[in-house]
C-alpha cells in the first residue's frame, strides 16, 4: 500500500480532521514506531507502521472497495501466480483487493473483487446461492435434448449439478444461469453432453451485470449494486 501523510492517516482513521491532525503532530502528541513526529511531511505505511495518538494505538481501516472487472483471456484469477498474468495487475488502486470466485484462464467476463473480507467469504461459500449467468459458444450444434439435460442437472464430481436455467440463442450458442460454482462447471457440463466450449463469458453475478465494460477494464460498483450485494450478505 502506498505511503500516506501522517495527518491524512489520522483523518482516515477517524481521529480528527487533517488540519486538526497537523496541530496534534506539531504538539508532539503523535508517535510513529515509538518516535515523536513533529514534521508535517512525515509519511507512514498504514499496514506496517505503529502510530499512536496520546499513547493509544491508531487503527487504520481501509475504505471498503467493490469492483467489477471484465477479465480478458489468458489472465489467471489469482493474487499471485509466478510466470502468469493475473487479474490483480489490471486493477490500479491503493487498496489491496481479492477476487470473489474464479474464472479459468480461457474464460472472460465479469469478476468481482473486494477488500471486504466478510462479503468475500459469504459470496465464495457454496451455500450462498447467488446466480451466475454465462454466455456460452460451443464447437458444434447443441441439441434441445442436451440443453434440457444441463437444465435438469448432470452427474459431476461424485454429486449432481443443481437445476439451471438454460436459454438457446443460436444453434451453437446459449446462456446458462447457475446457483453453484463447481470447478470449470460449465465446460464440464458441455463435455458431458458431447460438445466442447469454444467461448465462455460470464455476464452477470447476482445483481451485477457486465454490460459494455471493455475487456481488461474495471469500474467501482454503483451504490445500488453495492447495496444489493450487501443486502444479500445479511440474509
Amino acid at each position: 500500500m502506498p505511503l500516506m501523510r501522517l495527518q491524512k492517516f489520522l483523518s482516515a482513521a477517524g481521529i480528527c480532521s487533517r488540519r486538526r491532525g497537523e496541530e496534534f503532530i506539531k504538539a508532539g502528541r503523535v508517535t510513529v514506531n515509538g518516535r515523536i513526529m513533529v514534521e508535517l511531511g512525515t509519511k507512514v505505511d498504514p499496514e506496517n507502521d505503529l502510530v499512536r495518538f496520546d499513547g493509544k494505538p491508531v487503527n487504520y481501516k481501509q475504505p471498503l472497495v467493490y469492483i467489477a472487472l471484465n477479465k480478458p483471456v489468458d489472465y489467471v484469477t489469482s493474487c499471485r501466480h509466478p510466470g502468469e498474468r493475473i487479474v490483480i495487475d489490471l486493477v490500479n488502486i491503493a487498496q489491496r483487493v481479492y477476487p470473489i470466485g474464479r474464472l479459468d484462464k480461457a474464460s472472460t467476463g465479469l469478476l468481482l473483487l473486494t477488500n471486504d473480507g466478510r462479503l468475500h467469504h459469504k459470496l465464495s461459500h457454496p451455500s450462498f446461492e447467488h446466480e451466475k449467468e454465462y454466455d456460452v459458444t460451443v464447437a458444434k450444434t447443441i441439441t434441445d435434448g442436451a440443453l434440457q439435460k444441463m437444465a435438469a442437472g448432470l452427474p459431476m464430481m461424485e454429486s449432481k449439478t443443481r437445476p439451471a436455467q438454460v436459454h438457446r440463442i443460436t444453434s451453437q450458442r446459449f446462456r446458462i444461469i447457475l446457483k453453484e460454482g463447481k470447478n470449470r462447471q460449465v465446460r464440464r457440463m458441455v463435455r458431458k453432453v458431447g460438445n466442447r466450449v469454444t467461448m465462455l463469458k460470464r455476464i452477470r453475478v447476482a445483481g451485477v451485470k457486465l454490460g459494455r465494460l471493455p475487456p481488461g477494464k474495471w469500474r467501482h460498483l454503483t451504490e445500488k449494486e453495492r447495496e444489493a450485494i450487501l443486502e444479500q450478505m445479511r440474509t
